[in-house]
């Protein structure tokens, strides 16, 4: 199974994972279309404002807002390719400037008692979807600031000329607290969804990464022959003349027992390739099918050299034994979860094996301090990273996201545990319908 083996890998990811720049980059074309629907959107707004229901407006000041906007979007849109990924101090300046648009022309045509007011806590969800939390919480203080000078704004909402509309102060004081509260809820929020879902998506590509390692190791029976064959032609020369040198030099006393040694070990080589030519073609049947028994002691035999006694215990009729294909994602998915189990045992991991006309089951148990609760509700989440022995490294983390990953799309159904009063620890259930572990009757 070689489960360090992966973990290099792991961390590989769990480094990118850390990097706030790695999947949260914002691609310039988006923001540019975003900002042409905001100068739309506002071009709208102020047409009819003025035109058709005649409200009193700025519409200088208005108009080469908008403008600026225009013509910061026209020169980005020729300048940079729409591949361009900004990174985040130019993004953070680019929803710094919406911000200040924005903010600008809400200020000149009402303050708060502008029903688009709201629309300030747009640029911070894009942040907060897109770039580093500190880029994020310093925009977001920059949009309370707008949304409070917006409160003191001395500009009136535009309306029926003769009639001057006023905002009680109290009101004022609930819109100021209202935009607030939603910028500060939908940024956190849209943070917290991105930040999941760019981890999934990290820990997935995880999962590939280690089952197309598994897959390549099963594979390797066939490279050796291959090379085995490709090796046999030179090597019978070899041994032809290392018999010839042998019967002209054997009873030589300077190099017959140098002509000895080269004949012997061109035998020896010989008998190793000839194992390897014999491995792909006599063992194929062995390597593509397991019994239960074989799938399980095969992923046991790596993890008994710890200190830790492994105990099996198989139940069912040893005749009616399912025998299924071998799947890397399984032998690597019950090796995590023997490993982990192995890490928190104190002295003994029992392992369980069941089969029934209508299931198999595998149970991993250990005597460990078990699950801790707040863990348990998480567990199989990329990045939960400890049980509660918190001097102890690895373990339910990226691991075992992607052992979890791998036995569900083998058909599995897992389930997680702590023992009772009488057997402390850990436990772990793996369960598969008959029909996906037994070739009899998957066929």
């Amino acid at each position: 199974m070689g489960p360090l083996g992966t973990r290099a890998g792991m961390t590989a990811v769990a480094m990118e994972h850390n990097d706030p720049t790695s999947n949260r980059s914002l691609r310039l074309q988006t923001l540019i279309r975003l900002r042409w629907l905001a100068v739309g959107g506002q071009s709208i707004a102020v047409i009819i404002t003025t035109l058709w229901l005649q409200f009193p407006l700025p519409l200088l000041l208005c108009l080469v807002l908008i403008a600026t906007l225009a013509l910061v979007n026209t020169y980005l849109t020729l300048r940079f390719p729409p591949t361009h990924r900004l990174r985040p101090p130019a993004a953070f300046a680019l929803l710094g400037l919406d911000l200040a648009q924005l903010t600008g022309l809400l200020f000149i045509t009402g303050g708060l008692a502008n029903p688009f007011a709201p629309l300030l806590c747009v640029p911070v969800i894009i942040s907060s979807a897109s770039q580093p939390k500190p880029h994020s919480i310093v925009l977001a203080g920059l949009a309370v600031i707008g949304v409070t000078a917006l409160a003191f704004s001395p500009f009136p909402l535009p309306w029926y000329p003769g009639t001057l509309l006023l905002m009680p102060r109290v009101l004022t004081a609930g819109i100021w607290f209202a935009i607030v509260s939603m910028t500060a809820f939908a940024a956190f929020y849209t943070y917290r969804v991105s930040l999941e879902a760019s981890e999934l998506s990290e820990a997935l590509t995880a999962t590939e990464l280690v089952l197309q390692r598994e897959k390549h190791l099963s594979q390797l029976d066939g490279l050796a022959a291959a090379a085995a064959h490709e090796l046999g032609t030179p090597l019978a020369t070899i041994s032809v003349v290392a018999k010839e040198m042998e019967r002209e030099l054997g009873d030589d006393p300077r190099f017959g027992e140098d002509v000895h040694l080269l004949r012997s070990q061109s035998e020896r080589c010989r008998d190793i390739l000839k194992r390897l030519t014999t491995l792909s073609s006599e063992s194929e049947e062995h390597m593509r099918l397991l019994p239960l028994s074989s799938l399980v002691e095969e992923v046991m035999a790596p993890h008994r050299e710890f200190g830790i006694h492994i105990n099996l215990v198989e139940k069912g009729d040893k005749a009616s034994e399912p025998v299924g294909n071998r799947n890397a994602g399984i032998l690597y998915g019950l090796g995590n979860l023997l490993e982990n189990a192995v890490d928190y045992a104190k002295k003994q991991v029992t392992v369980t094996v069941e089969h029934t006309a209508e299931y198999v089951k595998v149970t991993i148990a250990d005597d460990g301090d078990g699950f801790a609760p707040d863990i348990l509700m998480r567990i199989g989440e990329p990045y939960v990273t400890r049980r509660q022995k918190d001097d102890s490294a690895g373990g339910l983390g990226l691991g075992l996201f992607i052992a979890k990953t791998l036995l569900e799309r083998s058909g599995a159904r897992l389930r997680f545990e702590n023992g009772g009063a009488d057997r402390p620890g850990a436990k772990v259930s793996v369960e598969w319908p008959r029909a996906l572990m037994d070739t009899k009757l998957a066929k």
